[in-house]
């Protein structure tokens, strides 16, 4: 149990990093209407939600992803998610570049607290 646990951690941090870096390259896009616009453009090969998003915010992003066909995570908090880009509260991000979505998407596959949809 306690590996299991150790991988998760290492996980989360790997994520969070790998956030951070996205951000530093430019790759990351934050706030509900340009996200939007990010999708819509099919600019956004990955969008990352906070679980603690309103039942409205997560409708409205979870049927926009599905409708452009990406890739959609719900997890962890807007406070965590600011943190790990630099800034403050983040309800929701789209990651713009392929590599970064495929990155950050593989430090996900460990984490059992995330809502994953494809």
């Amino acid at each position: 149990m306690n590996s299991w646990r150790s991988r998760k951690a290492q996980a989360m941090n790997k994520f969070f990093s790998r956030l951070g870096l996205a951000m530093r390259a430019g790759k990351i896009q934050t706030g509900d209407e340009i996200v939007l616009k990010a999708i819509r453009s099919s600019e956004a090969k990955l969008v990352i939600l906070a679980g603690d998003a309103s039942a409205n915010t997560q409708k409205k992003f979870r049927d926009k992803c599905g409708t452009y066909n990406i890739p959609l995570v719900i997890g962890f908090d807007r406070e965590s998610l600011g943190t790990s880009i630099g800034k403050p509260e983040r309800v929701v991000l789209a990651i713009t570049d392929q590599g970064f979505a495929e990155m950050i998407s593989k430090s996900l596959e460990i984490m059992s607290e995330v809502e994953y949809i494809e």
